[in-house]
């Protein structure tokens, strides 16, 4: 048995604990959590300076894109950031791929991570995530805006949910963005959802310019796809806004992660809040500022009681993949939350929306969550107890 001491223990699902004490079988599965270390050998105990966290959750991830860290330019917005992805995703051998993508699952373990809901567009990435101790929940992003494409979209995200299974791993089929999605893939996908009681994430209003294309088909996304060679003469703008005009393809899914949110409105907020599945929203705070330099409302998204969850996007985006270092952003840019409330979101409700709340996500006996240590004052990881 270990006794892990600190100065404040956060089991997240109740309130903090000062000085006492998780125990653990010594392979990580906790005992209990004492309020004092009385009847315990001194010389057992082991003693940190800082607090303690169940391992963090990061909700939303590219692996795959590992490679393209320090490769793409900074605040340039949306459009200019997925040129540069498509013109620069495919220049590297698979293994240089694999390569960035260890190193990038390890330091995800050396920052605390223990689970991630991973975006897959090829199977790339599976044989790394099926070695690590991570938890990874793949979903498996279909991208087609065309209607008439929408059972070929389909089938091939499919095969890739065959073959994920092959790996064992957990797997959902889900939209890339509404941008590049059809309302048929979009339905199809939530009644897969709904159908396997498995979660379902989206891209969401991740530019301005998103509202643009579906308030009056205007905006930068007509240059992309005519650089693409797309067209989209079947379009028609809904005159409102992204959020309002997809969400009712989504309606039947089981739960529905919206990625980013950085130009979501409070009327956005309200809208989803009375929609039919559960909601989740997840901010990636440093990819929003390095593809748009604007964060999400987030002291909206409270007043809403939206439930929120972490992510780090990609290192395409970010120059870590570090769930702290997300949590240090937001509390830099709102004073006013509180240690625990961002704990919530790194941790609890991450593990429930990736519905693995029985195993991560709050030091509770039974279960095998990880054990963080970090400084409350800035969210530094100190070290990886468990």
């Amino acid at each position: 048995m270990r006794f892990i001491q600190a100065d404040i223990i956060y089991p997240v699902h109740t309130s903090p604990v000062k000085n006492g004490l998780v125990v653990t079988d010594g392979k990580g599965t906790i005992l209990d959590i004492l309020l004092t270390t009385e009847g315990i050998e001194e010389t057992a105990i082991e003693k940190y300076s800082g607090s303690i966290c169940p391992g963090f959750i990061n909700t939303h991830c590219h692996l795959e894109l590992s490679h393209l860290l320090g490769k793409l330019s900074q605040k340039r917005g949306l459009i200019h950031f997925a040129k540069e992805v498509m013109g620069e995703r495919g220049k590297y051998s698979i293994e240089h791929m694999q390569e960035a993508m260890e190193k990038a699952d390890k330091e995800m373990q050396a920052n605390g991570i223990v689970a991630v809901g991973d975006i897959s567009n090829v199977s790339y990435s599976f044989g790394v995530k099926a070695k690590s101790a991570i938890h990874y929940h793949t979903f498996i992003e279909l991208i087609g805006l065309n209607p008439a494409n929408a059972d070929k979209i389909l089938q091939a995200g499919a095969g890739l949910l065959e073959e994920a299974a092959a790996f064992r791993l957990p797997a959902s089929i889900v939209p890339h963005a509404p941008y590049s999605t059809s309302g048929e893939v979009m339905q199809k996908t939530a009644a897969w959802s709904k159908k396997y009681r498995l979660p379902l994430s989206i891209h969401n209003q991740e530019s301005r310019e998103e509202n643009s294309l579906f308030e009056n088909k205007s905006g930068e996304y007509l240059e992309l796809y005519k650089h693409l060679n797309i067209s989209i003469d079947y379009f028609e703008a809904t005159g409102k806004s992204s959020l309002k005009s997809y969400l009712p393809s989504l309606e039947e899914s089981h739960s529905v992660l919206l990625v980013h949110n950085t130009f979501s409105s409070t009327e956005d907020l309200a809208y989803a809040g009375n929609a039919k599945p559960t909601i989740w929203w997840c901010l990636c705070p440093n990819a929003n500022l390095y593809i748009e330099n604007k964060l999400p409302d987030v002291t909206a998204m409270l007043k809403k009681n939206c439930r929120i969850t972490i992510g780090t996007d990609s290192l395409a985006s970010n120059h870590a993949l570090s769930v702290a270092g997300e949590l240090q952003v937001l509390q830099a840019n709102f004073p006013s939350l509180t240690t625990e409330q961002l704990l919530t979101w790194a941790t609890w409700n991450g593990a429930q929306f990736l519905q693995i709340e029985d195993q991560f996500g709050s030091l509770e006996k039974g279960k095998k969550p990880g054990l963080v240590l970090f400084d409350e004052k800035d969210f530094r990881v100190k070290k990886v107890l468990a």
